[in-house]
């Protein structure tokens, strides 16, 4: 399938006729940058896979997500979106050439603040926000150098 712009459409090409079709592009819905960011990560699930990234070290496909039940589907398509954001990168598993590890980028890290800042809010806010303690103590206690610690492991190769 081939996707081409033509004028403020998005044109999706393919060999079968019935496949063809176009889907208006409409660009960013707001110039916020809040609004702009929501737009990439405000659905149920792109900052709970970017938290197993990014505080839980995790980063194959199986691990990413794998506590909320998020189905392969859905965990695919926004793995897909945060690699065509420049977010996350895709690599083949160095120990089993079958599989694929995910990494932050910079930006992907730049994320770091926003997530610990979410689950202090969380933990003081809601009823459930009890689990990792000792991250959102050291979050509150000491977070320049746990985003510090944090960064470094999430863009180490």
């Amino acid at each position: 399938m081939v996707v081409q712009r033509e004028g403020g459409y998005l044109q999706f090409a393919s060999n079968h006729p019935l496949r063809q079709r176009q889907v208006k592009n409409p660009g960013p819905r707001s110039t916020c940058p809040i609004g702009t960011s929501l737009d990439l990560l405000g659905d149920r699930w792109t900052l709970l896979v970017m938290r197993d990234l990014l505080l839980a070290g995790r980063t194959r496909f199986g691990e990413l997500g794998a506590s909320e039940s998020i189905a392969t589907n859905v965990l695919s398509e926004r793995l897909r979106r945060l690699e065509g954001a420049g977010v996350v990168t895709k690599h083949r598993d160095p120990n089993d050439g079958r599989r694929f590890v995910y990494r932050a980028t910079p930006r992907g890290a730049d994320l770091i603040p926003l997530l610990l800042e979410l689950g202090c809010w969380g933990a003081s806010h809601t009823p459930a926000g009890t689990a990792h303690p000792e991250l959102i103590e050291q979050a509150r206690h000491d977070r320049d150098t746990l985003v510090a610690t944090l960064r470094a492991r999430a863009l180490a190769s």
